[in-house]
């Protein structure tokens, strides 16, 4: 059974560029454009993780493949932003998270009690901006979960996190991070013989999940932007006028990339060095059972 654990829909909200994100959306997709897609892509499993929404969920709910998840804006101990893929909870526990998304240690603390899934997203992208030493201590000591295959970034970037998955001895998930349609489901995570999204969340918690999919490139890149361009020019018409801005936006997919590929060369290098890490030991210990240390790694 496949699912594409990393998909945005309409209800992710505005952009997250400056200026831009005062007259454009991260995404326009319809969900339901989203599920019949996914259908046609083979995915057993069809969820969104828009930004600190649940909105999109309301049309699909109906269907039995569908579970509710999201992707959290969350604030480090160290003042960074990370992104968070929460999977299958309630509207309950997404307005209990909202309130400790700012909140790292009451947020772990709600998601171990809760017992739900839950994974750091994009770890070697400058996406949500610069990162910190100490923020990749909270990822391996209390993450059950690392995004090891984006279909937006690139094939290095991807590598690193695999590896450091198999290091830390983290579960692996993949997803396409899809702002546009035409990416959903160009990522996924399997697990070999689940039939429902029970067998397929108890076999990822077993290792028995497997992450397969496209890294990302100038070209795809730029191919979205171009749709999300277009989609906002339907919505707001008086934007039709930065049409001839459009020349720039292989400038900006190239742009993207290099600062990618910078932040990735500079955390592998660091990451993946002989020297131990920082130790956690005035940190607060987070309460974790015996028998879940064992279910998440």
């Amino acid at each position: 059974m496949k699912c594409d654990l990393h998909v945005h829909s309409y209800f992710s909200g505005p952009c997250q560029t400056p200026i831009v994100g005062s007259f454009c959306r991260e995404s326009y997709t319809d969900p339901a454009e989203i599920y019949s897609h996914m259908a046609r892509k083979g995915m057993g499993l069809v969820t969104l993780t828009d930004h600190d929404s649940i909105e999109g969920s309301e049309q699909l709910r109906r269907h039995p493949n569908f579970f509710v998840s999201e992707e959290l804006t969350c604030r480090m101990p160290s003042g960074t932003v990370a992104h968070i893929g929460v999977y299958d909870l309630t509207d309950r526990q997404h307005a209990q998270l909202q309130q400790r998304r700012n909140d790292l240690v009451a947020l772990l603390v709600y998601l171990s009690e809760r017992r739900l899934f839950f994974s750091v997203n994009h770890v070697f992208s400058g996406l949500t901006g610069r990162r910190e030493l100490e923020d990749f201590d909270w990822f391996k000591e209390y993450f059950p979960a690392l995004e090891s295959r984006n279909s937006h970034l690139l094939e290095s970037a991807n590598t690193h996190a695999a590896l450091l998955a198999k290091r830390w001895n983290k579960i692996s998930i993949g997803g396409s991070d899809a702002h546009a349609l035409r990416s959903a489901g160009t990522v996924y995570t399997e697990v070999p013989g689940a039939r429902d999204k029970e067998e397929f969340f108890a076999g990822l918690r077993n290792g028995k999940g497997r992450v397969a999919g496209e890294s990302g490139s100038c070209w795809k890149l730029t191919r979205d932007i171009l749709v999300i361009a277009g989609e906002m020019m339907r919505e707001k018409n008086w934007t039709a006028l930065l049409a001839p801005l459009a020349v720039l936006l292989p400038l900006a997919s190239m742009l993207n990339y290099y600062n990618d590929y910078a932040f990735d060369r500079k955390w592998a290098a660091l990451i993946f060095q002989d020297s131990p890490a920082p130790k956690l030991s005035s940190w607060l210990p987070l309460p974790q059972p015996a028998e879940e240390k064992t279910a998440w790694p």
